[in-house]
């Protein structure tokens, strides 16, 4: 652990998240360079093509390739590649990532049916005849395979939770699945699209699958190898709540990563840092923490239903920062939290960093449970009225009937009860925990007239 000399020079550094960057391109100019890439290769076909013909016949090379290239954009907007997204942060970049993977599909499904289309007058049979002699044609089977593959896939993803299958099985037929995708996409697109002739065309589809795949080598391959150079390793691992744990690694030489509090991590413990046992945890620590990282689990399956069996001493590995729920960038002459269950996570991270800076306006914390065991980190609640000026409330749901505190939940009349009513729109309002929990909160907010970018949030499951 660092002495008390290091501890306060880890302080007037972690002083400066208020003024911390964060790494990533401006959010207008990556969504500029996503449509202009996405854009080249209709604009490389319209300026150095043949002349149009049959007009479904060029929309149908049209948005195929609009969606090839938007597809192996896919590969670089994945929330791994902070210097690309970090700005954005990694809800957003999950939630684009799957909302475009349906206009992909839309775009890419329809390709054989608009070249078929001509035939749908005056004879219907005859687009039948024409589809069926597509998908039986040996010089299409690479197409053909991507076709399926993607419809699959896109599938797949949408109904992850739903499936019969592990996390790290589903994540390895997905990253799989969309090199293959990726690649036959390519075979069909230079030997049969309707564009393979031009060699700017066929030359941008080469770059771009080959950045694509390279991607995907450098989260598997290339950062796995660099996290070998840096292990943690396991120092602490206790309940601190109904099946909930608080779980602490510390480098075995030299620094921890550089982090803000409440961004999170991928932590892999006990495997090899080439293999895909790893999984996604807020940070509970602060900079002026490290080198230890700590990090709060809830058991919920999998890998999570055996966290507290784990023993001291495992190796560990870690890739990160990533996320932008934290306090860089960002001045509040207050600040509101709603947290709710172990959605506490990140936010006693931001509540330590405050408390370790001396923060002078006035800090808010909501936070809802069920019961009072899922309570987590009460005592050092409790405590940090001596450091900030802090209001707690403590809200259950199910409560015992010796529970002496506020009962219900995160709703409308609750929100205003705890914050007196008053909503300034220079605060800043974080909130963290289930989904349903987290929109409703916000739609409080947004409805007490708070600006929408006063509202910092980052959830990581979508209907």
């Amino acid at each position: 652990m660092p002495n008390d000399r290091q501890r306060d020079s880890m302080l007037r550094s972690a002083g400066a998240s208020w003024r911390r960057r964060r790494r990533g391109l401006a959010p207008w100019l990556l969504v500029g360079l996503y449509v202009a890439i996405g854009l080249t290769p209709l604009l490389l076909a319209v300026f150095r093509g043949e002349p149009p013909v049959d007009p479904f016949r060029e929309l149908s090379s049209g948005v195929v390739m609009i969606g090839f290239a938007m597809m192996l954009l896919q590969f670089l907007l994945s929330g791994r590649f902070r210097r690309i997204t970090g700005r954005v942060g990694a809800d957003i970049t999950i939630l684009f990532h799957q909302l475009i993977a349906w206009v992909i599909l839309v775009f890419v499904v329809a390709h054989p049916f608009l070249l078929s289309a001509p035939g749908l007058w005056p004879n219907p049979g005859e687009a039948v005849a024409t589809l069926r002699g597509m998908f039986g044609a040996n010089v299409l089977l690479s197409g053909v395979i991507a076709w399926c593959l993607l419809i699959l896939l896109v599938v797949m993803g949408h109904w992850r939770d739903r499936l019969p299958m592990r996390y790290e099985f589903w994540r390895l037929s997905h990253g799989l699945g969309a090199v293959v995708i990726a690649l036959a996409s390519l075979h069909h697109t230079l030997s049969v699209g309707g564009h393979s002739g031009d060699p700017w065309l066929g030359g941008f589809w080469i770059v771009l699958t080959a950045a694509a795949v390279v991607s995907l080598a450098h989260v598997y391959v290339v950062r796995p190898a660099l996290q070998l150079r840096r292990p943690y390793r396991l120092v602490s691992n206790r309940e601190i709540g109904d099946r909930i744990w608080e779980i602490q690694v510390e480098a075995e030489r030299g620094r921890a990563i550089d982090f803000a509090a409440g961004q999170f991590i991928w932590l892999n413990l006990g495997h090899s840092p080439f293999s895909l046992m790893e999984h996604p945890f807020s940070l509970s620590s602060t900079p002026a923490d490290r080198p230890r990282l700590a990090v709060t689990v809830r058991e919920s399956g999998d890998f999570t239903n055996r966290i507290g069996e784990i023993p001291l001493g495992t190796r560990a590995y870690v890739d990160g920062p990533y996320g932008t729920f934290t306090l860089a960038r960002r001045r509040g002459t207050g600040v509101a939290f709603f947290a709710g269950g172990v959605g506490l996570g990140p936010i006693i991270g931001l509540l330590r960093e405050l408390a370790q800076e001396r923060y002078e306006g006035p800090v808010y914390l909501l936070y809802g449970n069920r019961v009072e065991t899922q309570i987590l980190y009460r005592d050092e609640l409790e405590a940090m009225r001596d450091t900030l000026d802090f209001r707690l409330h403590l809200i259950l749901s199910e409560p015992s009937a010796d529970w002496t505190g506020r009962v219900g939940e995160l709703t409308p009349d609750v929100i205003d009860a705890c914050l007196e009513r008053r909503f300034p729109k220079d605060w800043l309002y974080f909130v963290c925990g289930p989904v349903p929990m987290m929109e409703s909160v916000e739609e409080t907010l947004l409805a007490r007239g708070v600006p929408p970018r006063r509202i910092v949030s980052e959830r990581f499951k979508y209907s």
